[in-house]
């Protein structure tokens, strides 16, 4: 039985952030989608700002998929799952499974397409740090459109979540955050110029 995209459908059953109260919940489907959109958008930023010659395209699936082992393993909080280096390297092995037994669910001849995309390959290590930051850039417009709720459990995760960002020294991000950040704290008036 080829389950591979009916196991994909039930990202939208696995709920983030379970460590937090939420105003609004999230979802793995919705979190992949945007992860992918932003790597996509960081990949442009790249070629159209900084004169590189990424894969957009191979950006935007990677960042689709980056979390597709959660269906199987569920979201850990990433406080567990960076805890230690013993934690670290046994969520690892199990992400690792999890990856085996998605693939398994894909008829043979698909496999392997699909393998590029679950195993990280050298020639895409630039296009994988993009979808680490496009990640934590999820998890930053998250915690800044929680706290615009007035929830103030997200506060210190997106002072943290930005520290983390620019850390990561990856100029597409920090042009992402100078092109488009402002633009996620106005309502939809203010979005659209108050036309409907």
């Amino acid at each position: 039985m080829n389950s591979f995209f009916a196991m994909m459908s039930r990202m939208k059953y696995i709920d983030r952030w379970a460590l937090m109260r939420n105003s609004r919940n999230e979802n793995l489907s919705e979190h992949s989608l945007e992860v992918s959109m932003i790597a996509h958008a960081l990949a442009v930023i790249g070629n159209s700002s900084l004169g590189k010659k990424l894969d957009t395209g191979k950006a935007a699936v990677l960042g689709l998929y980056h979390d597709a082992t959660e269906i199987i393993t569920g979201d850990m909080p990433t406080p567990v799952k960076y805890y230690n280096k013993e934690i670290r390297n046994t969520y690892k092995a199990i992400e690792r499974r999890a990856s085996e037994t998605l693939l398994g669910m894909l008829p043979e001849k698909m496999q392997d397409s699909y393998r590029e995309i679950f195993e990280k390959q050298e020639e895409d290590s630039y296009l994988w740090k993009l979808v680490k930051a496009a990640d934590k850039l999820s998890a930053y417009i998250k915690c800044v459109e929680e706290e615009q709720t007035g929830n103030l459990e997200f506060v210190k995760a997106k002072e943290q979540t930005l520290i983390h960002i620019r850390q990561m020294e990856i100029p597409e991000a920090d042009l992402f955050l100078e092109y488009f950040m402002d633009a996620y704290g106005k309502n939809l008036d203010e979005l659209t110029g108050g036309e409907p």
